[in-house]
């Protein structure tokens, strides 16, 4: 310890000790910009161990920290990165000797299985004493120019929250957004070639109208919050216009069937998704169906990871699946859920997490391809310019010193979502007068129901 105090006596003035007895881990997190001064100083004793960082764009390094070693967290991977240690039993670390230091690589022929034991450590920093001024305001509580939000408390918190981060959002990364957009998910197009032909469709909340050239044996139209969306469906020579989906400009009882992909998550109370689930019952003729999607709180469902932890980069898939091998069974959440008013209540205790509590607190910024903390939430989307940016993205397991320079700070806008639970979506729908549920099923980090309105006589 002498030695650790000559070291940080100058940069350091506090410091935390910790013990860990594996699989217990440590959430991705960023040290607090106002908090702390640059660096962040971190000993490592007992078992060696595996440290995660992530770029909010999704590149990640994997760092061995062997035992008796320092860790110096300085510049962008202590301000935009985030670091943690994910619970699990068993590390995935490099086979040869010389290579038990710095940087896991995706060598898929040069790794192995490594079992964790304790771990006791020291992290060392240094309080700040003045606004910090990095480089990386979009992430910096320090020169954020609004605060962050809270769950709202009433009806015309929620319509502002929506407005600033769903609304506004979406038409700032329309054209960004569009790009990422182009693979329409195999189950809505089973659900839409499976109508009878000449079905007339509405889509509520087509974004860019990626289902609407699905078929053309029925006849579909979009809609959508964002002018720009729509714009581009147009553009595409789709039928669309711009509306909000809480009150939809349609006689009631005119569509033979309706999506709702992606859309209802960005309600932010539940009496305002319970309303937007109404307003597509009202528009299905008696007879009608509706398929609804939304996130799902649970990103790995039955021992599987959802393509969002995934990521599409092949390298890492490779890892993962090593990872995955030996990870230890969590169970459930362990937290609690907002349901839907008289509906269920005790069902969901114990499952899920709860922001829409009489504290009112503010929103937590999620770090992407990472599974969710909160079920209220906003979520990082970062812009950048037509050109999309290959390089560096056929390795996710690289050194930070390289990653770093795959490209500077681009803009970021937060979007607002609730993510659901397992069963919420289902609880909610039963809330509703005058329709069958179908059925339920989970596809690839999204709990989605089916829905028919009942038949009156």
């Amino acid at each position: 310890m002498s030695v650790m105090c000559a070291v940080c006596r100058d940069i350091c003035d506090s410091y935390a000790p910790n013990s860990f007895v594996f699989p217990t881990g440590i959430p991705p997190h960023i040290d607090t910009h106002s908090a702390f001064e640059d660096e962040i100083i971190s000993l490592s004793l007992g078992a060696e161990i595996v440290m995660d960082f992530k770029h909010p764009d999704g590149h990640a390094a994997a760092v061995m920290l062997p035992q008796r070693s320092l860790l110096m967290i300085t510049g962008e991977s202590r301000y935009l990165w985030s670091h943690g240690i994910t619970p699990r039993k068993f590390d995935v670390i490099q086979a040869s000797e010389g290579q038990k230091v710095g940087a896991v690589t995706a060598d898929i022929g040069n790794l192995t299985l490594n079992k964790r034991g304790k771990r006791t450590s020291f992290t060392f920093r240094k309080v700040r004493r003045s606004p910090c001024n990095c480089s990386y305001p979009s992430v910096c509580d320090s020169q954020q120019k609004d605060p962050a939000p809270a769950s709202p408390g009433n009806e015309r918190e929620a319509s502002h929250l929506e407005e600033k981060y769903v609304h506004e959002v979406y038409e700032e990364i329309a054209r960004h957004f569009s790009s990422t957009r182009h693979s329409p998910w195999p189950q809505v197009v089973e659900f839409l070639r499976a109508l009878p032909c000449g079905a007339v469709v509405a889509d509520i909340g087509c974004g860019n109208g990626k289902y609407l050239g699905v078929s053309k044996d029925l006849f579909m139209f979009g809609c959508d919050r964002s002018k720009n969306l729509v714009d581009i469906c147009g553009e595409k020579g789709f039928q669309a216009f711009v509306c909000d989906a809480l009150s939809v400009p349609l006689r009631s009882s005119s569509c033979d069937a309706c999506i709702s992909i992606a859309v209802i998550h960005h309600f932010s109370t539940p009496e305002r998704r319970l309303a937007a689930l109404r307003e597509l019952v009202r528009l299905l003729r008696p007879g009608g169906r509706a398929l609804i999607y939304v996130w799902a709180m649970e990103q790995e469902y039955n021992k599987q990871k959802s393509k969002y932890l995934k990521g599409k980069r092949a390298c890492k898939t490779k890892v993962e699946d090593l990872n995955s091998d030996a990870l230890k069974e969590t169970g459930d959440n362990g937290c609690q859920s907002s349901v839907y008013p008289n509906e269920g209540a005790t069902q969901f205790k114990g499952r899920c997490c709860s922001v829409n509590e009489a504290t009112h607190p503010k929103l937590p910024v999620h770090t992407n391809r990472t599974s969710f903390d909160s079920q209220d939430l906003l979520v990082p989307w970062h812009l950048k310019d037509g050109t999309k940016k290959n390089a560096g993205h056929a390795k996710s397991h690289q050194s930070l010193a390289s990653a770093r320079n795959l490209q500077g700070p681009s803009p970021v806008f937060h979007r607002y979502y609730h993510v659901f639970c397992e069963r919420e979506l289902e609880l909610a729908c039963k809330a509703l007068d005058g329709i069958k549920l179908q059925g339920s099923y989970y596809d690839q980090g999204n709990w989605c129901v089916v829905l028919e309105k009942a038949v009156t006589y």
